[in-house]
């Protein structure tokens, strides 16, 4: 089998510690757990996570453990779905200030190259659109306090 990366990047409307703490915070609108079915989340290095995604009427199943937890740079995590055929794929997303913005970069390595493997830059994409609005509506509701 084949494997490719995937590599998304999208400028946040806020600081690296708060795109952090949305991150690996299931409760928090925006991040990548927040609205999932199941999530069961202990986000700390060797730390499991579940989390089932609802996608075209059923629940996708994901499974990985945390790699690599550097406030407010980095988190790493391995990835298991169907969509991985069950191999063990890498999450890396890294967050770099700029200015009053963040610069997120996320690159998922190991995906196999087929269509569903492909469909997870659609998915990232997806995720860090999210992170970005929900994290822009607080910034403007706050400012308008």
């Amino acid at each position: 089998m084949k494997f490719t990366d995937i590599t998304v990047a999208r400028a946040i409307p806020a600081s690296a510690e708060k795109v952090f703490d949305v991150w690996i915070d299931p409760k928090s609108p925006g991040g990548p757990w927040f609205g999932s079915d199941r999530v069961i989340l202990n986000p700390v290095v060797d730390g499991l996570f579940y989390l089932g995604v609802k996608h075209e009427g059923r629940t996708w199943p994901h499974y990985g453990r945390f790699l690599q937890i550097d406030r407010p740079r980095c988190v790493e995590y391995t990835w298991m779905s169907e969509a991985t055929k069950g191999a063990e794929s890498i999450v890396t997303v890294t967050m770099e200030a700029r200015g009053e913005e963040t610069e997120v970069t996320l690159r998922h390595s190991g995906v196999p190259d087929d269509e569903m493997g492909r469909q997870h830059k659609e998915g990232w994409t997806w995720v860090l659109s999210a992170l970005a609005e929900s994290l822009a509506s607080r910034r403007s509701a706050s400012s308008s306090d």
